[in-house]
């Protein structure tokens, strides 16, 4: 799966947010900044995210997930 495939998963979840994603073929790094973010603990986030990828990660296309889930605040925007 390639990096663009997965940002789009996130925008579609989150269409408001700032999406960053990088891969080495395996292992993925996505941060995700957005505002709905902000009523949520880290658990709450992590599974957010998790969410949008789940079918992916699911069917083994994605092995490993590294989430960044920040408010705009947190991210100091």
């Amino acid at each position: 799966m390639e990096v663009g495939d997965v940002k789009a998963l996130l925008a579609a979840e989150f269409p408001n947010a700032q999406v960053d994603a990088s891969t080495d073929g395996y292992h993925y790094e996505v941060t995700v900044i957005a505002e709905e973010f902000e009523s949520l603990n880290a658990v709450k986030r992590q599974q957010a995210v998790y969410k949008a990828l789940n079918a992916q990660i699911q069917d083994g296309t994605i092995h490993a997930v590294k989430i960044k889930a920040l408010t705009p605040a947190e991210a100091g925007q």
